[in-house]
């Protein structure tokens, strides 16, 4: 009955705890990444990525071992406006056609305690790569109805537009842009 019992808790604790790598779900749109910016500093001006693909390894029970690895079709930039995303695609600010896409490639993984943790890794974005930092926090993972396992998070990261070689004027108030990301996984 005791090596029943030990069996039991053992197999539990492998439910739970998924050590594992995950490919990010964008086919069930489970993934977002998004993005505003102030517009001349009187009102928020928000968009997205619809196109964007990647993975990432988590151990949560070391989570200092997190990875991500995320390629961003930046063509497939959409603000819910035809024209202003002609405009953003242009070489004004994102220079598309000569840079059509972006990378995401972590350098390291933070935990903060109560799910949190520092996403540090290097952004590629129209050509150029910096360090970034996104606040992330662990919504969940567990079981799905289809026999997979899941794992959640959501982000966020900011930074300065001239950092990436965008320097058109917006004013002031409009010379950062904020990334909120959202992000799920399945277990490969």
């Amino acid at each position: 009955m005791k090596k029943l019992a030990v069996f039991l808790f053992a197999a539990l604790l492998g439910a739970t705890a998924q050590a594992a790598e995950y490919k990010i779900d964008t086919k069930g749109a489970h993934a977002f990444i998004q993005f505003r910016i102030k517009h001349l500093g009187y009102s928020w001006l928000y968009g997205r990525f619809d196109d964007f693909d990647g993975s990432f390894y988590y151990d949560d029970k070391a989570p200092e071992k997190s990875s991500v690895n995320v390629n961003i079709d930046v063509t497939s930039l959409n603000s819910n406006h035809a024209e202003r995303d002609k405009h953003l695609r242009s070489a004004d600010f994102l220079d598309t056609a000569k840079f059509p896409s972006a990378t995401f490639k972590s350098t390291g993984f933070e935990p903060q305690g109560d799910g949190m943790a520092k996403l540090t890794g290097e952004l590629t974005l129209r050509g150029v790569t910096k360090p970034i930092t996104i606040d992330v926090t662990n919504i969940g993972g567990g079981k799905d109805p289809w026999g997979g396992y899941r794992q959640g998070f959501t982000g966020t990261a900011e930074f300065e537009l001239k950092d990436f070689g965008i320097d058109y004027n917006l004013g002031p108030a409009s010379q950062k842009v904020e990334m909120i990301l959202d992000i799920e996984g399945i277990k490969i």
